[in-house]
């Protein structure tokens, strides 16, 4: 008895976002630099990090490293000497695997086999990615939220080509650009409670939910805002902040993308 295809589907785009998952973690703690550093270069011990996938670990960082004493093997009385464990400094793929597979996994059962899921499962990792950025250090970086804008477009314009997609790359660039507008007001208007990583990112949101329609457009972006104000409320009634404290809304724009591009996926 074969496998139901849309259960393949799901299945597959759920391993996808576990091993996209699994590789965030150095690209997390890279990307959450202080303001004015575009990423970091060095872990906390102040050892380099190089490249951008895998786990956020360093060997240096151990103290005991160079320290332990020689251990011999009991058949062959061969010296050899432990290694090590590497100590962690960054984000952990524990969290960040299965939360890109769930993410995955759900644009894959409302999507199906169209083939605008492919660009959804693209995306879905590095908004995962700057969701954990912002979160961490309150910014959304240069070098990842313009470059996704113009890879959303580019992505949805090769959807359109394909036959049995389910929306409209026209309405998906000017979604870009009217969510992108009205972010960049909202960023002029109040610049301490917006900042213009939301404005470009939000150019990226409003193509994805673009796609779908206005009304997708439209029930994505006030599902940011009020997943942003259920967040800010709770911090004060719990005390942990005041009217004045600043929240990153990143994490909030793009969940509400994500809710949005599921009811839109649904519909269509």
């Amino acid at each position: 008895m074969g496998i139901d295809v849309d259960l393949a589907v799901v299945l597959v785009a759920a391993l996808w976002g576990a091993v996209t998952g699994a590789l965030l973690p150095r690209a997390a703690y890279r990307f959450s630099a202080p303001s004015g550093e575009a990423w970091r270069t060095a872990c906390p011990g102040g050892h380099p990090v190089r490249g951008w996938a895998g786990r956020a670990r360093c060997r240096d960082c151990d103290p005991a490293r160079g320290a332990t004493e020689p251990t011999y093997d009991a058949t062959t009385g061969a010296e050899y000497h432990r290694v090590p464990p590497a100590v962690p400094y960054g984000p952990s793929r524990l969290v960040l695997a299965p939360v890109t597979a769930l993410v995955c996994a759900a644009l894959a059962a409302a999507t199906g086999t169209r083939p605008e899921l492919a660009v959804w499962l693209l995306l879905a990792p590095v908004g995962v990615l700057l969701a954990v950025v912002d979160l961490k250090v309150r910014r959304l970086p240069d070098p990842l939220t313009l470059p996704l804008a113009g890879a959303a477009l580019a992505l949805l314009g090769l959807a359109a080509l394909v036959p049995e997609h389910a929306g409209e790359w026209t309405t998906a660039l000017l979604g870009a650009l009217a969510l992108g507008a009205g972010y960049l007001v909202l960023f002029l208007v109040n610049p301490a409670g917006m900042g213009f990583g939301d404005v470009k990112l939000a150019l990226t949101a409003g193509a994805a939910l673009g796609w779908y329609g206005w009304p997708t457009l439209m029930l994505g972006t006030f599902a940011g805002f009020l997943l942003g104000a259920l967040y800010g409320g709770a911090l004060l009634v719990a005390r942990r902040a005041d009217r004045k404290t600043a929240i990153p809304f990143g994490p909030f724009l793009i969940a509400g993308a994500f809710l949005g591009v599921l009811a839109g996926a649904y519909a269509a």
